[in-house]
């Protein structure tokens, strides 16, 4: 299994950010990263220096969201609906999307239960409950 460190996740980021600034060939993974921060111009200083982005590992800027971990966040649903897994995300993030008329804020909205179910997980040492996460998301996309 592919576990990134936190400084392994920033700079794919600001590489991504880079060559999709400068124009250069982008793997898979980093064109959608890279449609992702287009989503997200508020973090653009953030992708922009990766000095500054190493740096800062471990703090939080107060009134700010953590730019890494919210495009993480994207990338792993993104990623989670392209594969049905866990089973059902897709037709409810699909579901969420219709709703909101956006994936962006169909996305913003299953964060809230991805997290949920992770912190859920860590705090209880048990294995993510990927139904939960999946009833959160359509209990989103069909409340009133």
């Amino acid at each position: 299994m592919f576990n990134p460190s936190q400084a392994d996740v920033r700079r794919f980021f600001c590489n991504s950010y880079a060559k999709g600034r400068s124009g250069l060939a982008l793997e898979a993974i980093e064109i959608i990263a890279v449609q992702w921060m287009d989503e997200h111009p508020e973090y653009a200083s953030d992708f922009a220096d990766l000095d500054a982005a190493l740096a800062t590992i471990g703090t939080q800027q107060e009134g700010r969201s953590n730019a890494f971990l919210h495009l993480s966040m994207h990338l792993s649903i993104t990623e989670q609906c392209s594969i049905d897994q866990p089973r059902g995300i897709r037709q409810a993030v699909e579901l969420l999307t219709h709703r909101h008329n956006s994936l962006h804020h169909a996305h913003h909205d299953a964060m809230e239960c991805l997290g949920r179910m992770l912190q859920d997980s860590q705090s209880s040492g048990r294995a993510p409950d990927g139904a939960s996460y999946v009833a959160c998301v359509q209990r989103h996309a069909t409340r009133d």
